[in-house]
């Protein structure tokens, strides 16, 4: 079943968010909440260092896939074979207990006489990662942006991770790899082009 996929809208408005004192404040509660005092010499700068490092680390909600994918090539000499950017590094966050998502992934399309700077498909995977995300959603979203922007004949991605919420606390299973795919176009239709594509992903 393919996974629903929700755009969140840009905070266009920097004004709508909460001001870096309440961020900072904010940080002060979940420290004494966890049982430490936030007044202690060790961690004095941390409210700041923590809401600098959310800014950094949620990146995603200021940037716009369609405004990276928005530049496309039509000088290919012809090619419309795969273009695959495989093993792109992320690293997310899980929307259900904000711990990391970190893993890597395959990116794949079918041209249809145009096609994107490689480094642009490295981009979106990374503009999804910052934000709070199910890697469903996350594999959803990186084909949907591509498929839209670009209207090639397909889109195949495949995202391999591991969830510190699965790690770190609950079942506290290390090393266990979670693998989600979407697939549009010609790697939906036509069952060929799907094993092309894993057989470049585990070659």
């Amino acid at each position: 079943m393919d996974a629903i996929v929700t755009n969140f809208p840009r905070v266009d408005d920097p004004s709508g968010r909460p001001s870096q004192k309440e961020a900072e404040d904010a940080v002060r509660v979940l420290l004494r909440w966890a049982g430490d005092d936030p007044e202690r010499e060790g961690l004095l700068d941390t409210p700041a260092r923590v809401a600098k490092s959310y800014r950094e680390l949620f990146s995603g909600y200021d940037l716009a896939a369609e405004d990276v994918l928005g530049r496309t090539f039509e000088e290919v000499a012809g090619y419309d074979d795969m273009v695959l950017v495989k093993d792109i590094p992320f690293f997310s966050h899980c929307e259900h207990h904000m711990v990391p998502i970190i893993g890597k992934a395959h990116v794949a399309y079918l041209p249809n006489g145009r096609v994107l700077g490689l480094s642009k498909i490295a981009r979106v995977v990374e503009i999804f990662g910052r934000r709070l995300q199910t890697q469903e959603t996350m594999t959803a979203q990186i084909a949907r942006s591509i498929d839209e922007t670009l209207n090639p004949r397909g889109v195949a991605v495949m995202i391999e991770a591991e969830h510190m919420c699965m790690a770190m606390r609950g079942i506290q299973k290390q090393g266990s790899t979670t693998l989600t795919t979407t697939f549009t176009g010609a790697f939906k239709t036509e069952p060929t082009e799907q094993v092309r594509f894993m057989t470049m992903i585990r070659s």
